[in-house]
């Protein structure tokens, strides 16, 4: 197929998809091989399709599918760098947990750019003793233990943002540590001419619940504060208000049906303690021997008021 074809048909594919999925993932392809990429769109088959190509090619595509569509002119902006399209009907969150599962692990190469800190653990290395030299020239505290080379205490080997050093590079590879992962990352998302940042498919129900209680929290104080009523306000107005006609009903002689109860038991609080539920049982059981005792000790009286007497 011609140059010119392939165009065609790249541009034709792209309007395509353009005109059928309302939601696109723009994500970023820096340091993600080809075999990667094929795995990725293999995992992505049944919930979205993802498509790269050159960035001119794409802005074409989008600027031509704009003309019916104006909502697509916000995703050209973002179309700069190395940067794929993943188009996409629903179900946003499990095509974001399959791009992040599709991440593969990657040795610490010489000039990269380190995406994250470094950290190389305590405990023992696998090295010969002879190898000590080797980290004594980056700074890490060492010491041989059961002829082997150990590492004393944690060591912060590279910082983020820092390029990675031919020595760094060399020690991780003795130690068989690959600290970085590579794959696609998501950048923004466009939905229907809105575009926002991946951290919104994080968000649960009950987060979004939490927050709209919050929200109508917020407007019920502000309405009852400028004495503006509002569908929020209002079931803390009624109950202000059935607050005020029941303490108008305690202090005076005008009642209604809900304080009835209420005052008659401020008129005669003992009759409602009479109704109270007796104890239980076995108070009954320990008290018995008690009033035994209480009925002898009469007896022994009765009988020292008969000896008494009869001296008398």
């Amino acid at each position: 197929m011609a140059v010119a074809d392939r165009k065609q048909s790249y541009f034709a594919k792209l309007a395509k998809l353009l005109e059928e999925y309302p939601k696109i993932i723009i994500v970023g392809a820096d340091n993600v091989g080809s075999n990667q990429m094929q795995k990725i769109r293999k995992s992505l088959r049944g919930k979205g399709i993802l498509l790269m190509g050159k960035n001119t090619m794409v802005r074409k595509a989008i600027r031509g599918a704009a003309e019916n569509n104006q909502k697509l002119t916000a995703v050209l902006e973002f179309v700069k760098g190395n940067v794929g399209l993943v188009f996409a009907k629903d179900d946003l969150p499990a095509i974001k947990k399959i791009i992040l599962e599709n991440r593969v692990a990657a040795p610490a190469k010489v000039g990269a750019i380190a995406p994250s800190d470094v950290v190389v653990p305590a405990g023992p290395t696998g090295m010969e003793p002879t190898q000590t030299s080797f980290l004594q020239a980056l700074s890490i505290p060492s010491k041989i233990v059961k002829g082997q080379v150990e590492i004393i205490n944690d060591v912060k080997l590279i910082t983020t943002g820092q390029k990675v050093g031919s020595s760094e590079s060399a020690l991780l590879a003795k130690l068989n540590i690959k600290p970085f992962s590579y794959g696609l990352v998501i950048q923004n998302i466009y939905d229907e001419g809105s575009i926002y940042d991946p951290s919104v498919l994080d968000m649960t129900d009950d987060i979004i619940l939490e927050k709209f209680r919050g929200g109508v929290k917020n407007v019920a104080c502000v309405s009852l504060a400028l004495g503006i009523p509002t569908v929020a306000s209002l079931p803390h107005s009624l109950i202000k208000g059935y607050k005020n006609v029941l303490a108008v009903s305690l202090g005076t002689d005008y009642t209604i049906k809900q304080a009835e109860q209420l005052k008659a038991y401020l008129a005669n609080p003992g009759a409602f303690a009479a109704v109270a539920p007796a104890g239980p049982a076995k108070t009954d059981t320990k008290a018995a021997p008690k009033e035994e005792k209480k009925k002898e000790e009469p007896k022994e009286e009765e009988d020292d008021d008969m000896g008494l007497g009869l001296f008398d």
